[in-house]
């Protein structure tokens, strides 16, 4: 699987205490900078948070600085962990894979097979070219040794030809 690009301006921040609140989380951060958006998300059974939440600085220099100085840094007796976010992996965002029907990613699926199926096609071309290649080159250079053998028989059929080759013999 490709490596999952990082953004930089979106910080994900670990081992929140449970009175923790978006609010809060807002301002511990907005020393650093310019927030756009803090997000906690929601246990579905809970109603309460993981733990865990994003917070999206304005500008990345801000959640740079803001990494540096929270990563460690204690909030309401708890480590923070804090790191850069990478993006959503599932779709339908906070709800997650469980809120769609298990058909909503036939479409993408017979995509990826077609593209699978087309990529093993073109493969199959290769190595066949491949081959027949091969195979002309192998029987090109039997020709050619045949052609080494005809032109020995040649000489030895032809006397002109054995005369030069004898008096090539002698001034060597």
């Amino acid at each position: 699987m490709a490596q999952q690009a990082v953004q930089k301006n979106t910080l994900y921040v670990g081992g929140l205490a449970e009175e923790v609140n978006e609010a809060i989380l807002h301002a511990a951060f907005i020393p650093f900078g310019d927030i756009k958006d803090v997000k906690t998300p929601l246990d579905q059974a809970t109603q309460k948070h993981r733990s865990f939440g994003f917070v999206t600085f304005l500008e990345k220099e801000d959640a740079s600085t803001a990494m540096d100085n929270m990563d460690g840094a204690e909030l309401y007796g708890r480590v923070l962990t804090v790191n850069y976010a990478l993006p959503e992996r599932i779709k339908g965002g906070e709800q997650g894979w469980a809120a769609h029907p298990i058909w909503a990613d036939a479409d993408t699926w017979f995509e990826r097979q077609q593209q699978e199926e087309e990529m093993q096609r073109i493969q199959a071309e290769n190595r066949a070219a491949m081959e027949a290649a091969e195979e002309l080159h192998r029987k090109k250079m039997a020709q050619e040794r045949e052609g080494e053998k005809e032109d020995e028989t040649e000489i030895k059929d032809d006397p002109m030809a054995r005369a030069e080759a004898e008096v090539l013999k002698q001034n060597s």
